[in-house]
C-alpha cells in the first residue's frame, strides 16, 4: 500500500465519505425519525474527529531516542 494512502488525511476521507453514504442512505430509506436519531451519533463522531485533529497538530508525537536512552530504563539494576 502506497505510504500516501496511509496517512490521517486518508483516514478522514475515507470516514467522510462512509458518513455520507451512512446519512445518506438513512435519510433516504430510514425515515425521519430514524435520521433524527442518526444526526446525534454523527455529530458526536465529528466533535471527536475535530477533537482527535487539534491534538494531532497541536501535540506531535515525541521525536524519536536513540536505542540506548530508549533500552535504559528496561535494563535491571546491577546486583
Amino acid at each position: 500500500m502506497s505510504h500516501r494512502l496511509q496517512s490521517y488525511t486518508a483516514y478522514s476521507i475515507g470516514h467522510a465519505i462512509v458518513w455520507a453514504a451512512i446519512l445518506a442512505a438513512v435519510a433516504a430509506f430510514g425515515g425521519k425519525e430514524r435520521f433524527g436519531r442518526t444526526l446525534p451519533v454523527f455529530c458526536g463522531w465529528w466533535i471527536g474527529w475535530t477533537s482527535a485533529t487539534i491534538a494531532r497538530y497541536g501535540y506531535p508525537p515525541p521525536k524519536s531516542r536513540p536505542r540506548w536512552v530508549r533500552d535504559e530504563g528496561t535494563r535491571s539494576a546491577p546486583r
